[in-house]
C-alpha cells in the first residue's frame, strides 16, 4: 500500500495516458463506442481524484483552483465530451507528477547530505582499533579513518589529509590539509587512512548540524502553498461567472464547458513550484540551504544589507599579522618556532593560531618540556634548551620596554590587533601580533549585492567606532553602527525595516535574536552548530560569505521565471476563456489547446533549472597550477615588504642603517621584483581573458611600473651616498622613499588578494596574512 502512494502520481499518469490512447485507438479503428467508453472512464477517474484534492483543500480552509478542473470534467460528461474530459485527466495528471518530480529534485540535493551521515566510527583504543556506533564517540578519543569515509565527528588531523569537502563547502576539489588543522565531519578522506583527535561528539558535529538543516529545510518545503491558490479567490469565480454568462446569454451549455476547459489552470499548478523548487535545488549545490519557497521568496525581495562584522566580514579567528623581534638575537622564524612548540600544548585560541602560522610556514614544532601554564597570564617552558614565557607583558618583562617592543604595541593598537610577548631566558624576545582579517570576498560580495538589487548596506559591531569605520571603508559598506550588544543589534534590524526589506547576516549566539527579526536570517555555518543557524531562514555551510550573493540571484532569478511563466500561461488562457466563450474553441479542441499552453508555460518555467547570471569567476583548470604558484610566491615575499617599514621606523645616521637599507635592497631586487615581473608576463594576460577585457588589469600593472621605479630611485639614492653612514638628509629622502614604497605595495597586495588571488578556492591556500614575520 505504501508502495501504490508513494507511485500514485505516477500510476494515476500512466492509466488516465492509456486510457486516452486505448480511446483515440478506437475512434482510428471505428471500433463501435469504445472510444467513448476509455475516455468517458477517464473522465470519471479524473472527477475522482480532483474531489479528492478539492476536499484536502477545503480541509485546509483554502479554495483551490483544482475546484475548476472538478466542474470542468463533469461539464464534459454532462454535454457528451469525453474526450475533453480525458485530456483534462491526463493534463491533471501529468501536472501532478512534474510538481512531485521537481519536489524530488530539489529535496534529493539536499537528502544526499542525510544519506552519507556516517553510523559509525573506529576507535583506538587498548585493544587497537575498535568500531563503535558514532553516537559514542567522546571528545578526546583517537580516531581511525579509512580512504572513502565520512569523518564522523569534528577533530583535529595527527597527519596530513587529503579530504574532499564538497558536501560542506560545495567546492569539488580535493583539499590538502596539515597536520594540526582542524577537520569537519562529513568531509570525506580521498587519501591514506588518517587519525584524528575528536573534538566533539556527533551530535554537536558539523554535519549532525547539516543534517537538522536538511531536515528541516525538507519539512519547510513539503507544505508549500501553490501560487494558484493566491489567484484562487479571483480566478475561481471570474471562470464561473464567465462561463455561466456565455451559457445564460446563448442557452448553449457546450460553450460553458469550453470555458471550463481551457481555464484548467495547470500553469498556475506546475509552473510556480517548478521554478521555486529549481532555486532551492540549485542554491543547495552550492552550499546555501534555504529552508522552503518561502524563504527562496523573501531572500530575492532583500533590499538592506545588514552584516555583523566578526565572523562574517572578518573570519572570525585570530591570524598571526607579524612577528616582531629585536632583529640581533633572536631571528624571527625561530621566535615563531618556539612559541608554537611551546603553545601546541595551550588550550588558548591565540595559541591554535601561532602553531597553524608556524605549519603553514613548515616550522618543525617537537614538544616542549617543563610546561606550566599560569591562569591569566601566559604559559612557560624549555624548547630547545631555552626558557620561553608567552603571555602578557606584565608576566614576561621584568624590565622597561625596548623602544621596538612599543613600536609593535602601537601598531597592535592602531590596528586592535591581539598581542602575545615572548621572552627567552628571561629577555624580551618578540611580540606576535594576531588580527581579524577582512575575508577577500567581502567587498567583491557587497559589490555584486548592489548589482542584484540591495540598495543599502550596513554594517553592526560590537569592537570600537574607529576600527569598525576603518572595516566599512575597505568593504565599501554605507552605514556603522559600533559598540553593539545584542539588543542593539536587534534594534537596527527593526530601524533598517524601513528602507526594505531587511537581510541580516551573522554567525555567533549573539547574532540569533537580530537572525530572527530581520525579513531574511543568513547564517554562516562553517564554524559549527550554532543558535544563529537554527534561527536562521538561510544557512551557508561552506567558509564563502560571496555564495550569499549568488543565492539572492538564484532566487530573483527562480521568482522571475515563476511569474513569467505564470503569465504566459494565464494570459493565454485567459484569451482561450474568451475565444471558447464566443463559440470558436469546442471543448474538444480547446483541451487540446489548454495542453500547449501548458507545455509552453512548463517550457518557461524549466530555464530556472539551468544556470543563470552569476557574479563569480571560476578558473580553468589549467589556470589553476599557475594562479597558486604565484600565490605561493605572493606570501612569501610579504615579509619583505612588511621589512621595508621596519627600516624606514629604524633609520638613523649610523653605518647599521645603511647596512640594513642594502640588504633590503638587494632582497627588493632579488625577490619581490621577479614575483611582480612575474605576474605581469604570465597572471594578468591570463586574468584579463577570463575578465573578459585588457583593462582588467590595467590598473594594477600600472602599480608594477611604479613598484620598478620606486625600487630604482632606491637604488640610486643609495648609490649617491658617500662615506659609511648616512647623512640626516639622506634618512629624511630614504624614510620618506621606503614608507611611500611600502603604501603602495601594500595597497597592491590587498589588491591583488581581493581581485586576483581570491578566486582561487578558499581551501587550497594558506591566507597570506599569516606568515609575515619582521625583525628590525
Amino acid at each position: 500500500m505504501a508502495t501504490v502512494r508513494r507511485y500514485f502520481d505516477l500510476i494515476l499518469f500512466l492509466v488516465s495516458l492509456l486510457l486516452l490512447g486505448a480511446g483515440a485507438i478506437g475512434w482510428w479503428s471505428g471500433a463501435g463506442r469504445w472510444e467513448a467508453v476509455c475516455w468517458t472512464v477517464s473522465t470519471v477517474l479524473g472527477v475522482v481524484v480532483s474531489v479528492s484534492w478539492v476536499v484536502i483543500s477545503l480541509r485546509k480552509h483554502q479554495l483551490g483552483v483544482d475546484l475548476i478542473a472538478v466542474l470542468a470534467l463533469l461539464g464534459a460528461l454532462a454535454v457528451g465530451e469525453p474526450f475533453a474530459g480525458a485530456m483534462i485527466t491526463v493534463m491533471l495528471a501529468s501536472g501532478r507528477l512534474l510538481e512531485a518530480s521537481a519536489a524530488r529534485r530539489a529535496q534529493r540535493d539536499l537528502s544526499l547530505l542525510v544519506e552519507r551521515a556516517p553510523r559509525t566510527a573506529r576507535r583506538v583504543g587498548p585493544g587497537g582499533v575498535v568500531e563503535i556506533p558514532v553516537d559514542e564517540v567522546r571528545r578526546g578519543d583517537h580516531l581511525v579513518v579509512g580512504p572513502g569515509e565520512v569523518v564522523p565527528v569534528d577533530g583535529h588531523l595527527l597527519e596530513a589529509a587529503v579530504l574532499d569537502e564538497s558536501s560542506l563547502t560545495g567546492e569539488s576539489r580535493p583539499v590538502d590539509r596539515i597536520a594540526g588543522e582542524t577537520v569537519r565531519s562529513g568531509s570525506v578522506n580521498a587519501g591514506p587512512p588518517i587519525g584524528l583527535i575528536a573534538t566533539s561528539e556527533a551530535a554537536s558535529s558539523t554535519y549532525a548540524q547539516i543534517v537538522r538543516l536538511v531536515e528541516q529545510a525538507n519539512a519547510d518545503s513539503a507544505p508549500f502553498v501553490r501560487t494558484a491558490d493566491r489567484f484562487a479567490v479571483y480566478f475561481v469565480p471570474f471562470t464561473l461567472a464567465l462561463a455561466g454568462g456565455a451559457w445564460l446569454v446563448t442557452g448553449d451549455a457546450v460553450r460553458a464547458v469550453a470555458v471550463l476547459v481551457v481555464a484548467t489552470p495547470c500553469p498556475l499548478l506546475l509552473a510556480a513550484p517548478i521554478a521555486i523548487m529549481s532555486g532551492l535545488s540549485r542554491s543547495a549545490r552550492l552550499g546555501v540551504i534555504i529552508k522552503g519557497g518561502e524563504a527562496l521568496e523573501r531572500l530575492a525581495a532583500g533590499r538592506v544589507l545588514i552584516l555583523d562584522k566578526t565572523g562574517t566580514v572578518t573570519r572570525g579567528e585570530p591570524e598571526v599579522s607579524e612577528v616582531v623581534t629585536d632583529g640581533v638575537e633572536v631571528d624571527p622564524d625561530d621566535l615563531l618556532r618556539w612559541a608554537a612548540r611551546l603553545d601546541q600544548v595551550s588550550p588558548h585560541v591565540m595559541a591554535a593560531s601561532i602553531v597553524k602560522a608556524a605549519r603553514t610556514r613548515g616550522l618543525a614544532l617537537d614538544l616542549p618540556v617543563a610546561v606550566a601554564e599560569k591562569s591569566g597570564y601566559g604559559i612557560q617552558g624549555t624548547v630547545d634548551g631555552h626558557l620561553l614565557r608567552l603571555g602578557k607583558a606584565s608576566w614576561i618583562l621584568d624590565r622597561e620596554e625596548p623602544d621596538w617592543m612599543q613600536t609593535a604595541r602601537r601598531r597592535a593598537a592602531s590596528t586592535s590587533s591581539l598581542t602575545v610577548f615572548v621572552s627567552v631566558d628571561g629577555r624580551p624576545g618578540g611580540v606576535i601580533l594576531l588580527e581579524d582579517p577582512i575575508r577577500p570576498d567581502a567587498r567583491r560580495m557587497i559589490q555584486s549585492l548592489r548589482s542584484a538589487g540591495v540598495t543599502r548596506t550596513v554594517l553592526l559591531t560590537g569592537d570600537r567606532a574607529d576600527i569598525a569605520q576603518s572595516v566599512g571603508a575597505l568593504v565599501g559598506v554605507d552605514f556603522v553602527r559600533a559598540d553593539c550588544d545584542p539588543a542593539a543589534k536587534v534594534q537596527q534590524v527593526v530601524a533598517e525595516a524601513a528602507n526594505g526589506p531587511t537581510i541580516m547576516v551573522g554567525d555567533g549566539v549573539n547574532d540569533a535574536p537580530a537572525l530572527a527579526t530581520a525579513a531574511v536570517g543568513v547564517a554562516l555555518a562553517a564554524g559549527g552548530a550554532t543558535a544563529s543557524s537554527e534561527t536562521a531562514d538561510v544557512v551557508i555551510t561552506g567558509n564563502r560569505i560571496d555564495l550569499l550573493a549568488d543565492a539572492i540571484m538564484i532566487a530573483q532569478r527562480s521568482k522571475a521565471i515563476a511569474l513569467q511563466s505564470v503569465t504566459v500561461g494565464m494570459g493565454l488562457s485567459l484569451v482561450a476563456m474568451v475565444v471558447a466563450a464566443l463559440g470558436y474553441l469546442p471543448p474538444a479542441v480547446g483541451a487540446l489547446a489548454q495542453e500547449g499552453i501548458d507545455v509552453l508555460a512548463i517550457m518557461v518555467a524549466l530555464r530556472a533549472v539551468t544556470p543563470g547570471r552569476s557574479h563569480t569567476l571560476t578558473l580553468p583548470p589549467q589556470d589553476l597550477a599557475l594562479t597558486q604558484r604565484l600565490f605561493d610566491e605572493h606570501a612569501s615575499v610579504l615579509p619583505v615588504v612588511e621589512q621595508i617599514r621596519v627600516v624606514a621606523d629604524s633609520l638613523a645616521t649610523n653605518p647599521e642603517s645603511l647596512v640594513a637599507t642594502r640588504k633590503l635592497l638587494q632582497r627588493l631586487e632579488s625577490e619581490l621584483l621577479p614575483h611582480e615581473h612575474a605576474e605581469e608576463h604570465d597572471l594578468y594576460p591570463m586574468m584579463d581573458e577570463l575578465m573578459s577585457g585588457p583593462n582588467a588589469t590595467a590598473a594594477l600593472s600600472r602599480t608594477h611600473a611604479e613598484i620598478d621605479v620606486q625600487v630604482a630611485r632606491l637604488h640610486r639614492l643609495l648609490d649617491e651616498i658617500i662615506g659609511d653612514a648616512p647623512t640626516l638628509a639622506d634618512v629624511t629622502e630614504l624614510r620618506g622613499l621606503l614608507y611611500g614604497l611600502y603604501a603602495i605595495l601594500k595597497l597592491h597586495n590587498a589588491q591583488e588578494e581581493e581581485g586576483l588571488f581570491s578566486l582561487l578556492p578558499d581551501e587550497q591556500k594558506h591566507d597570506p596574512n599569516s606568515v609575515a614575520t619582521v625583525a628590525p
